[in-house]
Parts: structure tokens; sequence; C-alpha cells
């Protein structure tokens, strides 16, 4: 199998996993939800195949959770309110996790680089959704939220962004760091020379 059938492959299948572990979540009781690692298939593809070759397979990622998400565009009050979930929530916000793989010229092909592409990007994720935080879902922010009074949609949006993404990234990090020895060399695309 040459190489670039090899990377097609690896994609659709690790985008395949990815999106099936999107659904696999812990709902939160203000709404939204923590998946079970399902950013970890995007960032070992930019690992592997490189960090472009990385963005846009996460990008593609993407662009289906924005289809299977379409209902949320539906609560943007304005086209220009539309397009921001589009972007901010889903494209941007997802293709950044494509990203990870960049560390591994700073870092080398090291399990840091690993760890800290995966901070860097969720960190660039969660800015995503802040800005639609305050922007767009500021709106319909609640009088009270994590039995705080809520007058700010900067903080609103602080909290509950901040809330699923802090625990996506430990949860994320954790599961990281104990399959990255057996699967080192897998990573990091060690057995495609």
């Amino acid at each position: 199998m040459s190489k670039s059938v090899r990377k097609l492959t690896e994609s659709a299948i690790f985008i395949a996993i990815a999106t099936v572990l999107s659904f696999l979540k812990i709902d939160l009781p203000f709404g939204g939800g923590v998946t079970i690692v399902s950013m970890l298939p995007l960032i070992i593809i930019s690992h592997r195949w490189g960090w472009k070759w990385g963005t846009f397979t996460a990008f593609v990622y993407g662009i289906l959770q924005m289809l299977f998400g379409l209902d949320n565009v539906g609560y943007a009050t304005t086209f220009l309110t539309a397009i921001g979930v589009i972007l901010f929530d889903y494209v941007v916000a997802y293709t950044c996790i494509g990203l990870s793989g960049i560390f591994d010229g700073p870092c080398g092909k090291t399990r840091a680089s690993v760890c800290v592409g995966i901070a860097v990007t969720f960190f660039l994720r969660f800015l995503c959704h802040y800005i639609t935080g305050v922007w767009i879902w500021g709106g319909w922010m609640p009088e009270s939220f994590m039995n705080m009074s809520m007058t700010s949609p900067w903080l609103y949006s602080f909290l509950y962004n901040g809330w699923y993404m802090l625990a996506e990234l430990v949860i994320t990090e954790i599961v990281a760091n104990i399959i990255y020895v057996p699967l080192k060399k897998y990573i990091h695309g060690a057995d495609l020379a």
C-alpha cells in the first residue's frame, strides 16, 4: 500500500473513531458535555503524519461535527452570527486541534511534544468557543450559573467553556500519557520509514 493511500485510510478511520467518541459523552447539568477523548485520534494523526495533514484532517472532522450540530446554527439570530457559530464553534475550533503535531519540531518527537500539543491546541479550541460564548451564546446566558449570579457574558462564557474544556484536556492528557509508551512508534510515524 502506498503512503498516500495509507495516510488517507488512517485519517478516515481516525475521523470515524473521533466522531463515534464525540457521541460518547458525560452530559453536564448546565448544558454541554465532556467527551471521552474524542480529540485524541486527531492529535495522533497530527503527530503521525505532520501538522499540515493533521490540520486538514481536523478540518474535515470539524465539518462533520458542524453537520451533526446544525441545530445549533438555528439559534443564531442573524446571518453573521450563524457564520460565527459555523466558524468558531465548529470549523476553526476543531481545525486548531490538527496543529498539535507542530510541536514535534521544537520539542522533538517525544511525549512532551504530544502533551504540549494537546495543551496548546485545546487552549486554542477553548478561545474559539469562548468567542462565540460571549458574542452569540451570551444572549441565552442564565441568571445564575454554577451557583453564581450571571451579569457578564465574558464570565459566563469563561466558566461554561472553561469547565468542559479543562475536563477534556485533563482526560485527554491522561489517556495520551497512558498509551504513549506502547504506541510511541505509531504516534510519531516511526513505523512508516
